[in-house]
């Protein structure tokens, strides 16, 4: 059957492999590991396998069997480990499935230990699951660890910056405020420097000024603060007279709604009972279940917006402040959702943008001493929407209008 002519199904090649594994293990243990996993994740129908855990655990009993002594074992083993805790994260069994990120680590280490490379494969996902279940420090610690390994390595800062923000927030969960300003300073000056240089976006600069500005804030540093937000008016200022130097791909496009997440997570209260994703991570590393958690929450936050949205315009000092806040969650997830279907994001975040500043302006002048602030905060998350569409003179008028509302207009 194998050597017919003709393409072969996942399901005719597990068949096969099974039978042949018997006799020649060596040769066909890791290709029915790899069959198994194919089959599992429907590969070759689009349409993930019923059984698809049960798959994945055999394979994972399948690579466990192949001798030790040959070499693509350890390769085999730790890709069917992975895939096996992905899904089960996706059954909510993540106990489970952190166990398994725990030997892939441990794999990681010690193929580490025996080449001589710094940077320990698994080491990102373990900080994940640890920032999900709420083990800030340690999550701290491993983010640490691995920029440390992956910095002399000298990454582009394309490649560094999704890292860098993962590392700042578990720096922020973890309450070490210190090493997460320094680390967003470095961040701000890789960017600066790499757009000067001509080799990375403008537009990537001005996101984590702003994202740097915000930290500042919440740490007390408004003076500080208020000079990184006069960097990125000139940076903005200069952008909406020319535009980018050159046209850019879109494998940042996702960063600026990322760098959003982070300002909007103090107000975006996660549901009891589940895993917490780190504010301001890129979804990547996520378990499925924080994903579907995060991403399907969207849905239950505008059912409440909307039925708030009537008592607010009755009883404004009781519910306005609320919708705010609501509106603006619902915004951020919006935006994390649909900035990684790069093609969609403008047109399906539009309306919402435009309505939660429409939402800031009425509390703005109802309740002008705590609004105000507010409104200022929903200019900027409008503005950097705008700058990723590459709108940037209406991105310009929100931020200085913003910075009218902060007292920063000079």
């Amino acid at each position: 059957m194998l050597l017919a002519s003709g393409q072969r199904t996942a399901r005719e090649e597990v068949d096969a492999y099974r039978v042949l594994a018997q006799v020649s293990p060596a040769a066909y243990l890791p290709r029915l590991a790899a069959a198994l996993l194919r089959l599992g994740y429907g590969t070759d129908t689009g349409k993930k396998h019923a059984a698809c855990l049960a798959l994945c655990e055999e394979a994972v009993a399948v690579a466990r069997s192949i001798d030790p002594a040959e070499p693509t074992r350890e390769d085999v083993l730790y890709r069917a480990l992975d895939w096996c805790q992905r899904e089960l994260y996706v059954l909510d069994r993540g106990a489970e499935g952190f166990a398994l990120r725990a030997e892939m680590l441990a794999m990681g280490r010690a193929r580490a230990a025996r080449s001589g490379d710094p940077v320990v494969q698994g080491l990102r996902e373990w900080a994940a699951g640890l920032s999900e279940a709420g083990r800030y420090a340690e999550a701290a610690d491993a983010m640490s660890e691995l920029v440390a390994a992956v910095l002399p390595g000298g990454s582009r800062s394309a490649d560094l910056a999704p890292l860098f923000l993962e590392w700042i927030a578990a720096l922020h969960d973890a309450g070490r405020s210190g090493e997460a300003l320094a680390a967003f300073e470095t961040l701000v000056g890789r960017e600066g420097a790499e757009a000067a240089e001509e080799r990375g976006p403008s537009t990537s600069h001005l996101h984590v000024l702003i994202g740097h500005a915000h930290m500042l804030d919440i740490h007390g540093r408004g003076e500080q603060a208020a000079l990184v937000r006069q960097g990125a008016l000139a940076l903005l200022t200069q952008l909406a007279e020319s535009g980018e130097r050159q046209s850019w791909s879109g494998h940042r496009a996702s960063f600026w709604a990322v760098l959003l997440s982070y300002s909007g997570a103090e107000g975006d209260r996660p549901g009891p009972g589940g895993p917490r994703p780190p504010s301001g991570a890129a979804p990547l590393p996520w378990s499925s279940d924080a994903k579907r958690r995060y991403v399907d929450g969207r849905h239950a936050l505008r059912t409440e917006v909307d039925a708030l949205a009537p008592r607010a315009a009755e009883d404004p000092d009781r519910y306005l402040a609320e919708l705010v806040r609501l509106h603006r969650a619902l915004t951020v997830r919006s935006a994390v959702y649909w900035a990684q279907r790069t093609h969609l994001f403008a047109e399906r975040m539009r309306s919402l943008f435009d309505d939660g500043v429409d939402l800031a302006r009425r509390l703005s002048r109802h309740d002008p001493a705590g609004g105000t602030r507010i409104l200022a905060r929903v200019l900027i998350d409008r503005s950097i929407f705008h700058t990723a569409a590459h709108e940037f003179a209406p991105a310009l008028a929100d931020f200085r209008e913003a910075l009218g509302c902060l007292g920063e207009a000079g």
